[in-house]
This record gives structure tokens, sequence and C-alpha cells, in this order.
């Protein structure tokens, strides 16, 4: 009978020989490439043993933020692992500790294959900037992510434009600067553009009309300046367009009713004019209008209460001035309406109150008048989302209680005499639809997601 020790030996030279035999068998990387790949981690990673903990990064000792693909390069030449994805986020498994030097190594070009590189939250405390070099026509790039460091400052890089095989560029939430280079224009395949949160300045460029496979747009949270430009018109597939908070300026061009394809249309926050164009009667699958906060001062336009798929409509203080069109209550899916800070007058349409999917309604700080014909039912249903304060000649009829008029800062029909003498008691009130800060959330987005607890077009 064998000895244990020889028996450990042979089980030890038995899993010795099958491991080389394995990977003798697996698709093996080029050292170049390896090379690479570590001194791209190097330069980001908190971790100066990480080429020594994955010697094998595709098969045997991998990392959760790389993706590696096997490709053939001919019918007699053994087939290559590439790296094809790398990822770097909160996201990732075991997540990662970024260098506070942290920084995009020139070396991602000895990764000739990769189509996808995403970095999200990395660089925050160091001065980072986008390298050109690294970007051209000679990349494969399909997807570049670089999000929420707000270490990375600089311009986008004008190579860029010359990356053509991108479908997906987001550089939002970060501190670049500068214009949005007029050659994005050229990436005929992009479909998803997100410039958000960034201290980008000037004009948008017409050449964006050349994006003809975009879906989302999101130039947010920029200063950007200057008229929408017209060519916005030619991007048939557009399903999100975001400029909101930015200077923008002029009227909303009539061109976006072409827009068939679009869902959600924020451009809140701006100094945008009126009117506002009836051609957008034609966007008959638009769920989210935001437009608050604008100098529009026009009338609410009847075609309005058509785009019956309308979730979120937000016309706060836009200046507006008119009356509340009776249409708005064939808006059956709605669920959020903003009205409030305007200029708006005549009575309160009754049947608004009928909207089965209304969640949030505020109509406060206009000139309306009249009894207020909403049912006990609706108002309780609402509750403190309910906002109808600061229009003197509204009044509630018989079906609210003297508590709920209060609740309303509304007095009833009946008691308009007395509400000069009562209104400094009002303006010490706490209003039951406000919290504890005495503040009315006003963020249409998230206020959908608290009322109704669904999830919105992202």
């Amino acid at each position: 009978m064998a000895s244990l020790p020889s028996l450990v030996g042979f089980l030890l030279l038995g899993a010795l020989l099958v491991s080389s035999t394995a990977q003798n068998m697996t698709p093996g990387m080029e050292a170049g490439e390896f090379l690479g790949l570590s001194e791209v981690m190097g330069a980001l990673l908190d971790n100066p043993n990480w080429t020594q903990m994955h010697p094998h990064p595709c098969t045997h000792t991998p990392w959760p933020g790389i993706r590696c693909d096997v490709i053939h390069h001919g019918h007699d030449s053994l087939p290559i692992l590439h790296v094809t994805k790398l990822h770097i986020g909160p996201d990732v498994a075991n997540p990662p500790v970024c260098k506070t030097t942290a920084y995009l190594s020139a070396s991602l070009l000895k990764l000739p294959h990769h189509n996808s590189l995403s970095i999200v939250g990395c660089f925050r405390m160091s001065r980072v900037f986008l390298p050109a070099p690294i970007f051209g026509s000679f990349s494969s790039l399909e997807q570049l992510v670089v999000k929420s460091n707000p270490g990375l400052y600089g311009e986008i890089p004008l190579t860029l434009a010359d990356t053509t095989t991108l479908r997906v560029l987001s550089l939002s939430q970060n501190s670049l600067h500068g214009q949005v280079p007029k050659g994005l224009g050229r990436l005929r395949k992009l479909e998803q553009l997100d410039l958000s949160y960034n201290n980008l300045t000037g004009k948008i460029p017409q050449e964006i009309g050349g994006l003809k496979s975009l879906t989302i747009l999101d130039m947010s949270y920029n200063g950007l300046q200057g008229r929408l430009p017209y060519s916005l018109g030619q991007l048939q597939t557009l399903q999100k367009i975001d400029l909101s908070h930015n200077r923008l300026v002029g009227r909303i061009p009539s061109v976006i009713g072409r827009l068939k394809q679009l869902v959600f249309l924020d451009l809140s926050h701006n100094n945008l004019t009126g009117p506002i164009p009836d051609t957008l009667s034609g966007l008959k699958r638009l769920e989210y209008l935001l437009v608050e906060n604008n100098p529009l001062n026009t009338k609410l336009p009847w075609f309005m209460g058509t785009l019956v798929n309308l979730t979120v409509l937000s016309l706060s203080t836009c200046g507006l001035v008119g009356t509340i069109p009776p249409s708005f209550c064939w808006l059956d899916q709605l669920i959020v309406l903003y009205l409030d800070r305007n200029n708006l007058h005549g009575t309160v349409p009754p049947k608004l109150g009928a909207l089965p999917n209304l969640c949030q309604l505020n109509l406060s700080q206009n000139q309306l008048s009249g009894e207020l014909y909403f049912s006990s039912e609706f108002v309780q249903r609402l509750g403190k989302k309910l906002d109808a304060s600061g229009n003197d000649g509204l009044c509630t009829g018989h079906q609210f209680n003297e508590q709920v008029s209060q609740y309303l800062g509304i007095p009833p029909c009946a008691d308009q005499t007395a509400k000069s003498s009562n209104t400094s008691d009002h303006e010490n009130s706490n209003p039951y639809w406000t919290d504890a800060s005495n503040a009315i959330i006003k963020e249409p987005m998230l206020l959908y997601l608290i009322c109704c607890n669904l999830i919105g077009f992202l």
C-alpha cells in the first residue's frame, strides 16, 4: 500500500497536469495587451498587487469589471482573448478603490479591441483630463461612459467626433467646460448623448441634426446659451430631450412637433418665450412635458388636452395668462399637473377632479375665481398633494366642511365677506399639504415617484 506522502504527491502532480492542460486549451492574451491592461489598472486603482492577483484576468483569475472575447485572427492561428469591456464603478462586485491620483492612461491604446469603457466615480481628488489621443477613427469604442467624476476637467476632446463607432456617449456629472463640439454631429451611429451636469457653455450646435440614430439627448444642468437649433427636428428617432437648467432663449421651435417618437421633453428653467407652438399637438406619444420657469407669457393651448398619453405636465412660473382649457379634463393618464405661480384666471374646470389617475395638482398663486367643484372624495384622495391656495377669488362649496376649507386655504363661498379679516390667520397657519419645513415638493419627477410609487422614463 502506498504511503500517505506518496499519495499526496501523486494527487498534487495530477492537479498540476490538469491545470496545465486546461491552461493550454484555454485561449490566452497577448503579452502586449496584458501589459497595457496592467498599466491602465495601475493608473486607476489603489491596488499595487493587481497584476499579481489577476495574472489571467479573463479566465482563471477574473476581475468582475473586465469582459474578454475570443477573436480568431486566421484559420491557422490560435484563438486569442482580447479585452472588450472595462468598467470601474460602485456597482462592481467588491467595488474597487481608485487612487487619489487616478488618471486615464494612454495605455488604453494597447487594448485595440475594447468597445466599452465606463469609469464611474473614480476621479475625485485630483484634476484629470480626457486624453485626446486615445480617441479617433482607429478606435472600436461603441460605449464611452465617464460620469460622476468631479475631478474630471477640461474640454470635450475633438477626437471623439472621429470615433464613429460610438453608440453611447455619457460624460455627465463631471466638471467639463467649454463648448459642445460641432463635430459630434458626425457620429451617425450615436444613440445616446448625455452631457448633463457639467459647466458647458456656448450654443447647441446646428450640426447636432446629423445624429440620425439618436434616441436620448440630455444636456441639462449646464450653462448653454442661444436658441434651440431647428436641426432638432431632423432627429426623428428621439424619445427623450432634456435641456433643462440652461440659459436658452427664444421660442420653442415648431419643428419639435415632427418628433413623433418623443416620450420625454424637459425645457424647464431656461429663458424661453411663447407661444407654445401648435405643432406640438403631433406628439401623441409624449408622457412628460416639463416647461416650468420660463417666461412664456402666453395662453395655455387647447391642443394640450389631446396629448392623451401625458402623465406629468408642469407649467409652473411661466407667466401664463387666460383660463384653464376644459380640454385638460381629457387627460385620463395624467398623474401630476403643475399650473402654479402664473396669472391664470376664470374658474377651475370641475372635471379636473374626475381624472382617475391624478395624484398631484397645484393651482396655487394664480387669479382663479369661483367655486371649487371638486368632490370631497377627490380632495381626500390627493390630501396634501392638492394646492389651490393663493387664489383670492376662489371659494369652496357646501361639500366641504370648515376644517377642509382651512386646510385648503380657501374660504367657503358663503363666507367670502369674512375672507379679508381672516387673511392673517391663514398666513400664520401651516396647511396640511406642506411638510414640517413648510416646503412644497416641487420636482415633478421626484414627486411622481413619491406620489405613485412608479418608475419614470429614463
